[in-house]
């Protein structure tokens, strides 16, 4: 709201959390966060290297200027405040400088995020951190592979004895036929290499958790601020929808 238009509108109610995309250090906490045509109580987060967000309409504050705050972090309440119609969450993106910003949509598209993408699909031969999530889930399901990032005949003929169990083609191609019935429905409390498979796909969107394979309140936080900034309803649950944008 407010002067040009360069970032995204999440609209709900006012008093709903408001998480952190990112880990960083508060370094703006005033009105418009201190940028020309901002409007309301606002937030600027730096996330080093010339990265920076910023959260803006909010009703209330729930961190200090200068504080540490981790990816998931609730950082403030959405609201009504400065130049708007009806309370929504107004969050930009600045890469190079703060001023200089960038479409959220293209920022996350850049970092391997599409917003209205579709599942992702992996050949045999492919190698690289999609592949260590599917060797996780993979190895929830008892198949016992060597989690090395590479997609070859042996991660392959498994897939493709997952996939006959499963009456789909086994053809080895894990895409749009085989993610859906290969990932889990994840929560807090949850623990096993499925969750080392979600805990991998966050870090590919630089959550920077430890890969522990237990779901607890940091994991819960990062699935948050994921699903928060990609309009994905944030409530800390990694069903078929979360899965296939972090996939994706």
């Amino acid at each position: 709201g407010g002067g040009s238009h360069a970032g995204q509108d999440v609209s709900n109610s006012t008093g709903t959390a408001v998480y952190a995309a990112a880990a960083g250090t508060v370094v703006r906490r005033s009105w418009g966060g201190g940028l020309p045509g901002r409007t309301g109580n606002g937030l600027v987060i730096s996330h080093g290297g010339g990265q920076y967000t910023y959260y803006g309409h909010l009703s209330a504050y729930r961190v200090a200027l200068n504080a540490t705050v981790t990816a998931g972090q609730r950082i403030a309440d959405m609201g009504a405040t400065g130049n708007v119609t009806g309370p929504h969450l107004h969050f930009e993106t600045h890469t190079g400088a703060l001023g200089t910003t960038v479409n959220p949509v293209s920022f996350l598209a850049a970092r391997g995020v599409d917003l209205a993408g579709g599942w992702s699909r992996i050949d045999p031969g492919a190698s690289g951190t999609t592949v260590v999530v599917i060797q996780h889930l993979m190895n929830q399901r008892g198949y016992g592979l060597v989690v090395d990032g590479a997609y070859g005949s042996v991660s392959a003929d498994a897939v493709k004895r997952f996939q006959r169990s499963k009456g789909l083609a086994a053809d080895g191609q894990v895409g749009p036929a085989t993610w859906p019935v290969l990932v889990y429905t994840l929560r807090q409390g949850g623990s096993g290499s499925h969750v080392r498979a979600l805990q991998t796909a966050l870090n590919k969107r630089g959550a920077g958790l430890v890969v522990d394979g237990g779901f607890g309140a940091v994991t819960t936080g990062a699935v948050r601020a994921y699903q928060s900034v990609n309009r994905l309803v944030a409530d800390g649950e990694a069903g078929p929808v979360t899965w296939r944008a972090l996939t994706g």
